[in-house]
């Protein structure tokens, strides 16, 4: 069972795996081209050489990627070329990335976890801002009181808001800040009213699993994660904190006068 108060993600894990991940990717080229390197001989002489210089190109730019990805984390000097592939980067290594972590000793959770971490940090970095009605934020149904007798999964406007859960609370703060509320039972639901929906830009409030996968599925669409609180164990009576919720909310969101800061486009 979950602590009330989850232990923040470290990022460091993240980008410590991905960049070893990265070395293994440089490695099984390696491998691949010193076995086949006889045959391709045999085919044309100048084979291995041709082969060889692609695989080092390759290989070279997944771990630039890898390195592109720490830098930016830092704040420091990126090159556009590789940040805009981090994400395919991502795709390409987690497995890997996975199968090393057991190795020692960190769990896919802990990963998924840094992952959110770090992606928050890029997010951040960018310092993008919408308006409210450009926003959506999606929450898990698991947030709702599982004894609630009212359904919000279609329509958030059923909530009585009576206290019981945090749907109230985000219920008000979406009357507050103009934003699209939207309590999802699963990704496939999340990703339907988003493509309906056509938000600028995403907060979603999940557990780490489905932030790092719903991340991954909307990109380039700009989205942003909070972590939920499971102090019943996973996907039940769970919960989230406010004051995050809304400290990320005032950070993206415009405020009415705000018309000529940077958009999510911009």
């Amino acid at each position: 069972m979950d602590k009330k108060i989850p232990v923040r993600p470290r990022k460091r894990v993240f980008i410590g795996l991905m960049f070893l991940s990265s070395l293994g990717v440089d490695l099984i080229f390696w491998s691949v081209w010193r076995i086949a390197y006889l045959g391709l001989a045999a085919v044309w002489s100048v084979l291995p050489t041709v082969v060889g210089a692609f695989f080092l190109t390759l290989g070279a730019f997944v771990t630039l990627t890898a390195v592109n990805l720490a830098l930016a984390t830092k704040g420091l000097f990126t090159v556009p070329l590789f940040k805009d592939k981090t994400y395919a980067l991502i795709n390409l290594l987690f497995p890997i990335a996975v199968s090393l972590g057991k190795i020692v000793g960190v769990s896919r959770r802990e990963l998924e976890g840094s992952f959110v971490a770090v992606s928050n940090i890029l997010f951040a970095a960018r310092k993008l801002k919408v308006a409210g009605k450009d926003l959506l934020v999606v929450t898990p149904h698991c947030l709702q009181l599982a004894s609630c007798p009212h359904k919000i999964t279609r329509d958030v406007k059923n909530c009585k808001r009576c206290g019981g859960c945090n749907i109230g609370d985000l219920v008000k703060l979406s009357d507050e800040f103009g934003f699209f509320l939207f309590v999802a039972t699963g990704g496939t639901l999340a990703r339907q009213i988003i493509k309906e929906h056509r938000p600028k830009m995403v907060l979603a409030i999940a557990c780490e699993r489905d932030l790092m996968s719903g991340i991954r599925d909307v990109y380039p669409l700009p989205a942003v994660g909070v972590l939920n609180i499971r102090p019943n164990g996973p996907c039940y009576n769970t919960k989230v904190d406010m004051a995050e919720v809304k400290a990320v909310l005032q950070k993206i969101i415009l405020p009415p006068e705000g018309e000529g800061a940077r958009s999510a486009h911009g």
